[in-house]
């Protein structure tokens, strides 16, 4: 058989294994997401984390258009930062390698809106307007990177200017499917909504619906929920009754959910902490 005859009948073959390598090396990253987030004990995350990060990104390099693999590395890295790291330099840093492994799965999956995400507020809704619910999962996944990004550098007036476009990512994300990832797009945009008081512009009312929601979807499995509405919206409108009932409820919730059990722990001490800290507040 001529070589170059060979090499054609193989192309089909070696392009089904390439697809079986990159299937099971995308399971494999989700399932130690998975693991993290069933995790128990904080500790143990925050000291093996930076182990998987580095597994992750090199998962990437070996497979760099796997938007599975960067939307997972996004996730990790993002949750990681959020909960553990404290100094803002690395936090910063960090954030911004979430940030990038999720505008490339973005990119890669829907050129258009990833470039509309550069473009003036109207732009980006026109964009966002264009989407369907197959690219929901990449979509969402950048915003969380995006909002978090925002969070961690927002002593930068030119990142919290993109607080607007965020926004507008998490309404279209509800417009598609507003139950994706137990209603996470209602607790973004609970916090966003919960940012400034009303009497100069906030909406603190409309955030108390995202947050109620949110906890309707994930029929109250998330416990970070409660405690972020708390955080950001009893203590916006200085509602101490509803502050300390809702943190009262999360310290006497169960911990061990599915998919929850590491962000319900750390729940947990922060409804401690921000309890403790009421009769000062209030």
């Amino acid at each position: 058989m001529p070589k170059s005859l060979w090499i054609l009948l193989m192309l089909p073959l070696l392009a089904n294994c390439a697809s079986l390598v990159s299937s099971a090396t995308s399971r494999m990253a989700d399932n130690i997401s998975l693991a993290i987030l069933n995790q128990d004990d904080p500790a143990t995350v925050r000291d093996g984390a930076p182990a998987y990060l580095l597994m992750i990104d090199g998962l990437i390099e070996g497979d760099p258009e796997n938007t599975r693999l960067l939307l997972t590395g996004a996730r990790l890295y993002g949750s990681y930062t959020s909960a553990f790291i404290e100094d803002e330099t690395r936090a910063q840093r960090l954030a911004s390698k979430s940030l990038l492994y999720a505008r490339t799965a973005l990119c890669l999956e829907n050129e258009a809106t990833c470039a509309a995400s550069d473009n003036k507020l109207e732009q980006f809704k026109s964009a966002l307007g264009k989407t369907g619910q197959s690219g929901l999962a990449t979509l969402y996944g950048f915003g969380v990177a995006w909002a978090s990004w925002v969070q961690i550098n927002a002593s930068d007036w030119n990142a919290v200017a993109d607080l607007s476009k965020v926004e507008a990512l998490f309404e279209r994300c509800i417009e598609l499917d507003e139950t994706y990832d137990g209603g996470g797009a209602h607790v973004y945009l609970g916090v966003i909504k919960s940012l400034l008081p009303a009497a100069v512009g906030g909406k603190p009312e409309i955030a108390r619906r995202h947050f109620e929601r949110a906890i309707e979807i994930s029929a109250g499995e998330n416990l970070m929920v409660k405690v972020l509405m708390a955080k950001h919206y009893a203590r916006n409108v200085f509602d101490r009754e509803l502050h300390d009932s809702l943190l009262t409820s999360v310290k006497a919730s169960a911990a061990n959910y599915a998919g929850y059990t590491l962000i319900n722990t750390l729940a947990k001490l922060e409804a401690e902490r921000l309890l403790a800290d009421s009769a000062d507040f209030f």
